[in-house]
């Protein structure tokens, strides 16, 4: 399989990582704008919406599959990460099919997470950390709808607090440019072949992995410092 060319990942905003400390991860640095913005502590004081084990899922895309994936098995309480395609129109498309941008369907990951250890919105705040929601259809080099920037949602919950979270960023100009994350129903969610699951694990020295998803990686970490898995 070609490599794919990426940039590198882009420095995250010092708006944006107030943020997160809000809800109780750990940040690089801090903006006193947010730090003055009660709306944001309020929506980011929140707990987990239930107590008990049972396993929910969040499906979202943010570019390449590998990246979002090597991200978010760094959590604790994501108990598992699956890689593969949503929101498109072919059944049961290879990852070929898909790289053409013809079958609709983005780059996503089934994030699989016990919402007693991490909640909705902290996974949320880790979504839009992990990539540039301002560029529409691509991420970096990666030019398609199949690296949209995308939360489908599997209940109203969800949905509402996706649109929350993207109106505030908004709002707050987080960002130069608007975030143009979609928010969709979640549909149906087809896994792609193996060799993409647990990518970035297994093939830690190629050069895209070296180049582009360490990095990113190593990024994640700091950030979220107090919220990762021992």
């Amino acid at each position: 399989m070609s490599i794919k060319t990426k940039k590198m990942y882009r420095t995250l905003k010092t708006s944006m990582l107030l943020l997160f400390s809000a809800i109780q991860f750990s940040a690089c640095a801090q903006n006193d704008k947010y730090e003055q913005t009660k709306t944001f502590k309020q929506m980011n004081n929140t707990q987990p919406t239930s107590t008990n084990h049972k396993q929910e899922v969040a499906t979202f895309g943010a570019g390449c599959f590998w990246c979002t994936e090597a991200q978010f098995q760094q959590l604790k309480g994501v108990d598992k990460v699956e890689s593969g395609f949503s929101g498109g129109t072919t059944s049961n498309p290879t990852y070929k099919q898909v790289c053409t941008g013809e079958t609709g369907h983005a780059e996503v990951c089934n994030i699989y997470y016990d919402p007693s250890v991490i909640s909705f919105d902290e996974l949320l705040a880790a979504f839009w950390t992990c990539h540039d929601p301002t560029q529409l259809n691509r991420q970096g080099n990666d030019v398609g709808t199949q690296y949209r920037s995308v939360i489908f949602y599997h209940n109203d919950e969800q949905r509402k607090k996706a649109e929350e979270y993207k109106k505030k960023l908004n709002d707050e100009h987080a960002w130069d440019k608007p975030v143009v994350t979609e928010i969709s129903p979640f549909t149906v969610f087809y896994k792609a072949e193996d060799y993409h699951q647990n990518y970035f694990n297994e093939n830690g020295e190629q050069p895209y992995c070296q180049f582009v998803v360490r990095p990113k990686v190593d990024k994640f970490k700091k950030v979220f410092k107090d919220k990762l898995k021992k």
